[in-house]
């Protein structure tokens, strides 16, 4: 990071030939040099290139109102300002608090001033590096010799090892430097929460607008299961969205506690549509109380916000509405909501706190912003235990955690402070409104058939947009005012074959073929429903990529039209049976797969399978027990009616358990075993197109078998 920018002087002898010798003096200094045209191509140059770390410019020329305008971008950039005896400093006490320093005009002067600037330079890196990242930073620079864990050696091991070269020329040696042991005292403790680790907590939790913060380096997985563990006790009862992430499941069944299932919509498109408001109330509680078996009045309930499809909740009403002691807000695909106004009243730590209740929200920071995969947040707000919390803490979290993680987690929240921060956030929430609108755009342009987006049909301005009563848009028909909205960055792709309502064509393009056209161009999708394609627009999503899955769509669309033979269009998927496929056609692969979802009533038996919940014969835990104990039995998946589940079942699309541990499909949610029998038939009779469904395996006599317990 060492490019700076150098503006004018313009046709000033006595200033152009210092600002010449300055320039040498800063090459010495290991500074690159370059020299924007104007005010507008430094703005541009500072707002596409992060690595720029100062910028030199004629006070006379520019004056205030170009720091202004930097500041916008950046208010902790360098700003070195030349003036002149004749000089007029029109500088205000608000003003100096900008990173501006002022240097005369003068020959002979240029080492000094390039030796300032490198002072201010380090100065400024040093100020934009969170505590254990630059605690890290500086341990592997000091390069001690270490007689402790890794083995490796900051790599040294590998270089003893033909293969261990190849593995230290990939990753590179800081990498591995950077890979220490919890024994290197200056860099604290993560279990402790000490030193740089302490340190990062509280910058992490002042960034967040949290209380307080935890880093966590075993995903999102591990800190549901940290704030369960604590939040829940034994024997006490637990509110949880049925459309929890499968941690939570895994929580149930660890923890001896009893699940009320929060109920959510959905539409017939697949879209998971959130919780209604009636079942936040507390008279609907009370029922649900009232019919479960050894169920108490909750304790704690753990909400998913955002839903798959992107669809978040006023949670400042929840918040004030839910009548439980502590709330947890599953947010582990949206840990950006706090840095874009769009998203105000939106996420687990918006507003201030409510008297005698607790919230936490996890975040995966490595799905959405820029961390290593397995970072993951924990964020509070309220009154807890820090010791107790810490045991559940320290059961799930790793004594040897990985420091490379750790400091990515930090520097994924450094990246969102300031204005730098804001600006990341509003170009992905940008970039994914002009890509709606070119979809939009392409819509109305062309011959024929085009692909359509799930939005409503006014989007000029970005925003989180209301599942609002009475809209066909959404599908859902009982929608509540002022409860739900669209986050515009996770983007839903439909593709022909079937509307909002449900109502679906004698023809159709299945998104599982555009899924696999578009893996097979290097574009891979997020989640591909029936008849829909979700893409998450990141920060790291930039408009090369944006342009290439636009071109895909587009290319897809000429090779459908043309019915081109499956060989030519999916050679992937035609290696995997070319004596099926052989002389196919897309057109007719795709209408037989339609023809088939048609046959089975999809829209109906997913609304079905989603709306009557199977029977808890025994709590999850209660069902993990008898699995330990071997009081368990495999079944062909159509014999599972009656039976006792021992596995959660979940499958891929639409990525929500179906049945969990110690449930039981009755005659009266039939339908749930029937939409998990129609997608196992789309597979037997499509060879490639087999559903993945986590509690059940495929055999390779293409029968899908289930775990249950056994019967007495």
């Amino acid at each position: 990071m060492n490019t700076i920018a150098i503006m004018g002087p313009h046709g000033a002898f006595y200033k152009d030939e210092p600002i010449r010798e300055l320039q040498q003096a800063l090459i010495q200094q290991g500074f690159q040099p370059v020299w924007p045209d104007n005010s507008n191509d430094l703005l541009k140059l500072i707002e596409h290139n992060p690595r720029v770390c100062g910028v030199i410019f004629d006070w006379d020329e520019y004056s205030i109102d170009l720091c202004c305008e930097i500041n916008q971008l950046n208010e902790y950039l360098p700003l070195y300002a030349f003036i002149n005896t004749h000089s007029t400093m029109d500088v205000t006490a608000n003003d100096m608090r900008m990173a501006l320093w002022f240097f005369e005009y003068g020959l002979g002067q240029a080492e000094d001033i390039a030796a300032r600037i490198r002072q201010y330079t380090n100065e400024y890196l040093d100020n934009i590096t969170p505590p254990l990242t630059k605690a890290l930073f500086t341990y592997v620079k000091e390069g001690k010799y270490t007689f402790c864990t890794p083995g490796h050696m900051a790599g040294t091991a590998y270089q003893k090892s033909p293969v261990g070269c190849l593995f230290y020329d990939f990753f590179g040696g800081n990498t591995l430097k950077a890979d220490v042991s919890i024994s290197v005292t200056e860099l604290g403790s993560l279990l402790d929460h000490t030193g740089p680790h302490l340190e990062a907590e509280e910058y992490i939790a002042r960034t967040f607008g949290a209380e307080q913060s935890y880093m966590v380096t075993n995903g999102t997985s591990t800190s549901n299961k940290i704030i369960g563990m604590y939040a829940a006790p034994a024997g006490s009862t637990l509110l949880v969205d049925r459309n929890c992430h499968k941690s939570l499941t895994h929580l149930l069944m660890m923890s001896d506690i009893v699940p009320i299932w929060l109920k959510p919509t959905r539409n017939a498109l697949g879209i998971l549509g959130g919780i209604p408001r009636r079942e936040f109330l507390r008279a609907t509680i009370e029922e649900k109380v009232a019919v479960t078996a050894g169920a108490s009045w909750p304790v704690h309930a753990v909400i998913t916000n955002s839903t798959y499809d992107g669809l978040l909740y006023n949670t400042n009403w929840i918040k004030q509405t839910l009548d439980v002691p502590s709330i947890h807000f599953d947010s582990a695909w949206v840990p950006y909501t706090h840095f874009h106004p769009i998203y105000n009243g939106k996420s687990g730590m918006s507003g201030d706190r409510v008297p005698g209740k607790v919230f936490y929200e996890t975040q995966s920071t490595h799905k959405m912003l820029a961390a290593l995969s397995q970072a993951s947040l924990i964020h509070i707000k309220g009154d807890y235990d820090e010791e107790t919390f810490n045991e559940a803490y320290m059961m799930h979290t790793t004594t040897s955690p990985s420091y490379p993680l750790v400091a990515s987690i930090e520097t994924a929240a450094a990246m969102l402070r300031g204005n730098p921060g804001r600006r990341l956030i509003n170009r992905s929430v940008e970039r994914a409104l002009h890509f709606r609108k070119e979809v939009q755009r392409l819509r109305e342009e062309s011959d024929g058939w085009f692909f359509d987006i799930w939005q409503p049909e006014d989007i000029d301005e970005a925003d989180c947009w209301p599942i609002e009563p009475g809209r066909s848009w959404h599908g859902f028909n009982n929608a509540d005012a002022d409860h739900m909205f669209l986050d515009p960055v996770k983007v839903t792709i439909l593709t022909p074959g079937m509307n909002q309502q449900g109502e679906m064509s004698e023809e159709g393009i299945p998104a599982a073929l555009v899924a696999k056209f578009l893996d097979e161009r290097g574009v891979v999708v997020e989640k591909t429903g029936p008849y829909n394609l979700l893409f998450l627009f990141s920060i790291g999503i930039d408009k090369t990529r944006a342009m290439s899955l636009l071109r895909g769509l587009t290319e897809f669309k000429r090779a459908w039209d043309l019915n081109l033979r499956v060989k030519n269009m999916l050679p992937d998927l035609y290696a995997e049976d070319p004596d099926f496929y052989r002389n196919m056609r897309i057109q007719t692969l795709g209408q037989g797969i339609h023809d088939l979802i048609r046959q089975h009533r999809l829209p109906d038996l997913m609304l079905r399978a989603f709306d009557t919940l199977p029977e808890m014969r025994m709590t999850p835990h209660q069902a993990y027990q008898q699995q330990v104990k071997g009081n368990v039995e495999t079944v062909e998946i159509d014999a599972l009616l009656n039976r006792v589940s021992a596995n959660m079942i979940l499958p891929y699309p639409p990525g929500v358990p179906l049945v969990m541990p110690g449930e039981t499909i009755t005659e009266e949610s039939r339908a749930v075993l029937d939409f998990m029998l129609m997608l196992c038939s789309i597979g037997r009779h499509y060879p490639g197109f087999e559903t993945d469904i986590h509690g059940a395996k495929l055999g390779e006599d293409g029968v899908y078998r289930v775990r249950v317990l056994k019967a007495h």
